[in-house]
């Protein structure tokens, strides 16, 4: 109950502040949710034993997000930054592990929150369509794999997760994706929009995998409490940060 109870509170929110919030209250809204992203997977890593990040991280992680422009130099400019950094440590034998994990931290949240971004300004049903594809995916795995769930997906990760919570998760974002697209941009071609509403809902389970072995890995049940029902709100986004990028690289077509 509490799970629905938040997410009834939460989709309003969301999608009034795609559609109608103004840029800068937009970015300042997304610059928050990745601040406490950052924070939670800052959390986790100190788990494994690694230094957390200091104020650099943060600055660094909003230059990705807000400056016009940044990409691969930014980027790599950023990485060496980070690793000069890292010789200042007492203890080198952690400097590379810290830069390592900061880094990931920034490319992981503060970059995928940057598609989130670029989606908006080529149409801000793009980023609905990203972030729904995977809200309508969790709530058919969830509730599919609960009541039909025999097969383990993936069970040193997260032991409750099934094949056939998977399936109906794909099946459930491809179907939403296609109506929501043919209703909002009907010039979409409907084995289009089942195309890329297939490859976030693939991504967006990779990323939730992904999020769930860095948890287990390091001990740890939520990202945080902030979301009752959900836990924290790294455990709410994780397929959207894996489900955005994909989505912005194949709209974006880079090659």
């Amino acid at each position: 109950m509490k799970r629905v109870l938040t997410a009834l509170v939460l989709v309003p929110v969301v999608t009034a502040t795609v559609f109608y919030a103004p840029a800068w209250l937009f970015l300042a809204v997304l610059s928050a949710i990745a601040l406490v992203c950052f924070c939670e997977y800052d959390e986790i890593v100190s788990a494994y034993g690694i230094m957390k990040a200091g104020p650099v991280a943060y600055a660094a992680g909003l230059v990705v997000l807000l400056v016009p422009g940044a990409g691969l130099p930014v980027a790599t400019a950023l990485a060496l930054i980070i690793l000069t950094l890292g010789m200042r440590l007492d203890d080198l034998a952690k400097g590379l592990p810290r830069s390592a994990a900061m880094l990931l931290g920034i490319v992981y949240i503060f970059g995928a929150w940057r598609c989130g971004g670029l989606l908006r300004s080529l149409n801000p049903h793009w980023l609905m369509f990203g972030m729904a594809v995977n809200w309508v995916g969790d709530m058919a795995a969830y509730y599919v794999g609960s009541t039909m769930g025999r097969h383990p997906l993936a069970p040193r990760v997260s032991p409750k997760k099934s094949w056939e919570g998977t399936l109906g998760s794909l099946a459930a974002g491809v179907l939403f994706g296609v109506v929501y697209l043919r209703w909002a941009m009907p010039e979409v071609p409907a084995w289009e929009a089942a195309a890329l509403a297939a490859a976030v809902n693939i991504a967006g389970q990779v990323g939730d995998l992904a999020e769930s072995a860095i948890k287990r890995g390091a001990g740890v049940k939520d990202s945080g409490g902030m979301l009752p029902g959900h836990g924290g709100w790294l455990d709410r986004v994780d397929s959207s940060l894996f489900g955005l990028p994909v989505l912005y690289f194949l709209l974006a077509r880079p090659w």
